[in-house]
């Protein structure tokens, strides 16, 4: 009896024992080892962890591979960059901080570990490897799921599995993209990284080092729309799922059914998802990219698609496009006053999205509105297909890598001249003719009555005489084309001097840094603005046919329209539309008129600006430099709808020019200069961006950013707002003339878009494109931005210092700076 109480009391004990080191089979606790030799099993006995040699090398390294399949398949490496030679002994450690250690017997320092958690007590931490193929370090206490202090998943190597998010982390800052092995034997990092790509609208990549290679496209609600193939096996093996938040945007997948499936990016840059076939026992391929010559990146030029069943002429112009000189261009320009039509291109991958942006919420027809009201707006396609197609996605440039897909694949809907856009067109050609007769009938009528009246006089005063049409002559020596001089004047000085009632002191309307400006009324009854140059102003022959050679050639509704021009003598006049509400600074730092921008208003000048900004530097003809933005120079239609206007400082560069370029004639106005065109010359669009952001600043607060330091101890209204920012403050930027009436959000998000702009450094500031992107979408990504630049008094004291001249005028904001030497 004694020997089976004995033998009972034995057997419990070892059943006891072998149920612990079971259960602890998948754990690894605060102070223990695992060394060459040990692995830990999910409790599912799915994955296991421990040391492993690649085929035909010596090295070791510390993985997870599946447990249960019959082919050994290494999903996960922790050491890939640090391998334990053949002639050491590793070990993996746990620390009481919550590190993991991966040490060897030959090397005093670590080959690789994770960052420490607070300090705590012996055995508060365990290290799991769960079911999932995850290995998660967490608090001993903790049984919650997702509390980890550290886990695998976030530090994906080659391989995605089901569970785990691919795509970054916006809080942490991790990519949690994969990266292709060196080599069949070499783990290391190889040649290409799989990753969600934030620029523009978000979209899958494959990229070489640095250059991108093949593009995935944006997620449409079924899948990413580049990777539209069928499956090669018609089977339901997993569902996808995508999140888009402020704080992570991921991709992820379930298995289903029982199925294993998995992703895996290449050495040879081939985005695989496999699928696990027992028996007969091997990974079968379900969808592999890239596969086709119309998959490699932007396979066909602008404006052109990719076509693999038209081989080997696999090249073709989108509708409304031709060939020419081997590159797809409009056979009519779009005009932003037209009613522009759109043509459907269907089946294919949507073009680049690194510079579109995305509306989440706007249906079809809303966002064909909203697209028609953008003169940089060139195409849209819906953002959704699913759950009935909500949102939509708009470009704002070239139209690039784009491929026909027999079966998936979306539909986009590309902008045309309004004879050129589908079944609208013939109507609108109607009333387009029908409107130009009209026109034609009234204008020769008034034609008439002017000749018999000229007829009946005794003769023409010399101040009634027509104004010249821009001759042939005058085109040449001011580079303005035939197309363009066709409506554009030369005026004499005698007209113009009747216009303005001999330049009344009552008709004027400002004075710039170059000069008066006034109000004037043509014969015909036509209200103008006429500059009249200064001879003191410093703004020569050369800036004069500058301004006439830039603003002749430009046609968008948020610039200002050069009608013409005159020079006799010493004179030198330009002559413009008349805006009836002048410029912005009068309303803007007027007490008493500023009260009339309110917040949508003021939105409205915003977003104008940075549309006229963005056509000036990526779809005008040339890329062009403002180098003089500010709150003067932003002329108010009766609509308070926003004109950039002053082109005398502009520069101009071809599209095969370096966009940084320097000078020694630094030309601009205090507190809107960039730090490095100040200092040393340097501009780019980037200095543009800067000044806008001062003036965004301006827009919001309602005060200028020069001589700010009189209102408190701040050098400047950027570093004024920079404090708010930092203390959580920024509320107290908005105008009180607001009444505090505006959407929080929207007032926290354009006080972030300033800040990015006149961040110190040129290459940490947004594209223009990008700020379009940030204003109008609800979903864009904004990263910190760093110290602005606090230059500008210290800057100014220096200057003023200087043997320069300098023109002054009715304000500090309206000093020119004309001959700062670049450093």
């Amino acid at each position: 009896m004694r020997n089976l109480i004995l033998f009972t009391s034995i057997f419990l004990i070892f059943y006891i024992l072998s149920s612990l080191a079971a259960a602890a089979a998948d754990t690894l606790n605060s102070g223990q080892n695992l060394t060459d030799g040990d692995t830990l099993l999910s409790a599912g006995n799915t994955f296991a962890l421990g040391f492993f040699s690649p085929d035909n090398s010596k090295n070791r390294y510390v993985g997870i591979w599946y447990s249960n399949i019959t082919v050994f398949t290494v999903v996960w490496v922790a050491n890939r960059q640090s391998p334990i030679t053949a002639q050491s002994t590793g070990a993996l450690k746990l620390t009481s901080t919550g590190s993991l250690l991966l040490t060897s017997n030959q090397i005093s320092t670590p080959l690789w570990s994770t960052a420490a958690a607070a300090a705590a007590p012996e055995g508060s931490f365990v290290a799991q490897l769960l079911d999932s193929g995850n290995f998660v370090v967490r608090r001993n206490d903790s049984n919650v799921s997702g509390e980890f202090i550290w886990q695998s998943f976030d530090h994906p190597t080659d391989t995605l599995l089901a569970g785990m998010k691919f795509g970054p982390d916006l809080r942490s800052g991790l990519s949690r993209s994969l990266t292709s092995w060196a080599g069949p034997s070499d783990p290391s990092p190889g040649k290409y990284t799989m990753a969600i790509d934030l620029e523009g609208v978000p979209q899958l990549i494959i990229k070489s080092e640095w250059a991108m290679v093949w593009r995935g496209g944006p997620w449409n609600g079924a899948g990413f729309v580049g990777a539209a193939s069928e499956l090669n096996y018609d089977t339901v093996s997993y569902m996808s799922y995508y999140r888009a938040t402020r704080y992570e945007i991921y991709y992820s997948y379930d298995n289903v059914r029982g199925v294993v499936t998995r992703v895996v990016i290449g050495g040879d840059g081939m985005d695989r998802h496999l699928i696990w076939f027992d028996p007969p026992g091997y990974w079968g391929v379900l969808w592999s990219g890239p596969n086709d010559a119309c998959d490699r990146l932007s396979a066909c030029g602008a404006y052109s698609v990719c076509d693999i069943s038209k081989y080997p002429s696999l090249c073709s112009c989108l509708p409304g496009f031709e060939s020419n000189s081997g590159a797809c261009v409009r056979t009519r320009p779009l005009r932003c006053d037209v009613a522009d039509g759109f043509a459907a291109v269907n089946r294919v991958k949507l073009p680049d999205t690194s510079a579109a942006m995305m509306e989440g919420e706007l249906d079809l027809e809303s966002c064909r509105e909203r697209c028609l009201r953008n003169c940089s707006c060139t195409a849209y396609a819906r953002a959704n297909v699913t759950a009935g197609g909500r949102g939509c996605i708009m470009w704002s440039s070239e139209l690039t890598d784009m491929k026909v897909f027999t079966s998936g694949g979306q539909d986009l809907y590309v902008r045309l001249a309004a004879t050129g856009g589908g079944k609208k067109n013939k109507s609108w050609i109607f009333i387009i003719v029908a409107a130009t007769v009209t026109l034609l009938l009234i204008a020769s009528f008034i034609c008439f009555k002017k000749l018999r009246r000229a007829g009946r006089a005794e003769g023409n005063s010399h101040s009634e005489q027509p104004a010249l049409r821009w001759n042939d002559e005058l085109s040449n020596k001011f580079e303005v084309s035939k197309e363009t001089s066709s409506d554009f004047f030369l005026f004499q000085f005698s007209q113009i001097a009747e216009a303005t009632e001999n330049f009344a002191p009552s008709n004027k309307l400002g004075e710039g840094g170059f000069g008066p400006v006034y109000k004037g009324k043509l014969l015909d009854g036509q209200y103008i603005a006429v500059k009249r140059l200064s001879a003191r102003s410093g703004q020569g022959l050369e800036e004069f046919k500058n301004e006439i050679s830039l603003i002749a050639k430009l046609q968008h509704r948020n610039l200002v329209r050069l009608l013409g021009c005159c020079f006799e003598g010493e004179e030198k006049l330009l002559v413009y539309e008349y805006m009836s509400n002048k410029s912005l600074d009068l309303f803007l730092f007027d007490p008493n008129q500023k009260a009339k921008l309110d917040w949508a208003t003021r939105f409205q000048i915003i977003e104008g600006i940075v549309q006229g900004l963005l056509y000036l530097h990526k779809h005008s003809r040339l890329t062009i430099i403002h180098r003089d933005l500010k709150a003067s120079n932003i002329l108010l239609d009766d609509d308070l709808r926003p004109k950039i206007s002053d082109f005398g400082m502009a520069r101009i560069f071809s599209s095969n020019e370096s966009e940084l370029n320097a000078t020694n004639k630094v030309v601009g106005t205090y507190g809107y200069i960039s730090p490095e065109y100040a200092m040393k010359g340097h501009f780019s669009t980037k200095s543009d961006v800067f000044s806008f952001g001062v003036l965004m600043l301006e827009i919001i607060t309602g005060k200028r950013n020069s001589g700010f330091h009189q209102h408190g101890s701040s050098l400047n209204l950027l570093a004024y707002a920079w404090e708010l920012w930092r203390e959580r403050r920024w509320v107290e930027l908005a105008d009180d003339s607001l009444g505090r009436v505006y959407p929080l959000d929207e007032l926290s998000k354009y006080v972030h878009v300033a800040l990015l702009c006149v961040q110190e450094r040129a290459v940490d500031r947004p594209s223009t494109s990008d700020l379009l992107t940030m204003l109008i979408s609800d979903n864009a990504h904004l990263s910190y931005p760093n110290q602005p630049a606090f230059f500008m008094v210290e800057m100014a004291a220096r200057v003023r210092s200087s043997p320069i001249s300098i023109n002054k005028s009715h304000s500090l904001n309206e000093i020119t700076i004309t001959g700062i030497d670049g450093r």
